[in-house]
């Protein structure tokens, strides 16, 4: 889900940080009411950051990383989830690829504003742990991903034709498939722990 550098000009970059400090800014206003979700985003920062570098493939003019959303998202929640993914892309420019600091609005904008569609649509509409309700999460969110992919090509300054960007969509169709596995397991294998005060603390988890 990266932009490579060079694809989108100055001013768009710019706007794009603008939009992307304003959205996150926003959203940190509840850390100040509940103070147990700055570490959740820390966790989801931190949690992010391992799910990006354990794989990562270029393809056409972006990115296929394993991003771990859903699972975050179902057990650190929403606001944690969108915090970390600005936290943690600027974790992985600083540490790992210095290059992607220049459009760290951008990618940010690419995860945050799908994870915001699948929470104010499907994710409202979340009843039950069912490996076919996590899909429809996985599918609505990579849908996002890969279209906000799309919409920085198109208002890019490099003409790129439209079967690399369906490559780049189409990769993405086995993590759709495999995440929803390991987000099943994960909320499985935590379950059972919910009650405990240091997993209040941490997640978002139910017992049961």
């Amino acid at each position: 889900m990266h932009i490579e550098p060079g694809y989108v000009s100055t001013a768009k970059i710019a706007a794009a940080n603008i939009a992307a400090t304003g959205l996150l800014a926003s959203h940190a206003l509840p850390l100040l009411r509940q103070p147990q979700l700055i570490l959740r985003s820390l966790l989801a920062a931190l949690f992010f950051s391992v799910f990006m570098q354990s794989f990562h493939l270029a393809v056409g003019p972006s990115e296929l990383h394993f991003l771990g959303a859903m699972p975050m998202y179902l057990i650190l929640g929403f606001v944690p989830t969108l915090l970390g993914f600005g936290i943690g892309l600027a974790l992985q420019g600083l540490f790992f690829e210095p290059a992607d600091l220049v459009h760290l609005g951008i990618n940010t904008l690419s995860l945050a504003v799908p994870l915001m569609l699948v929470h104010h649509t499907v994710g409202k509409r979340f009843d039950s742990l069912r490996l076919r309700n996590i899909m429809k999460l996985d599918a609505v969110f990579y849908a996002g991903v890969t279209s906000m992919v799309g919409f920085w090509l198109a208002i890019g300054e490099v003409a790129t034709p439209l079967a690399d960007w369906a490559a780049f969509a189409i990769a993405y169709a086995p993590l759709v498939v495999l995440e929803p596995l390991i987000t099943f397991s994960l909320i499985r294998l935590l379950q059972p722990y919910a009650a405990s005060p240091a997993m209040k603390l941490c997640t978002t988890l139910r017992a049961g």
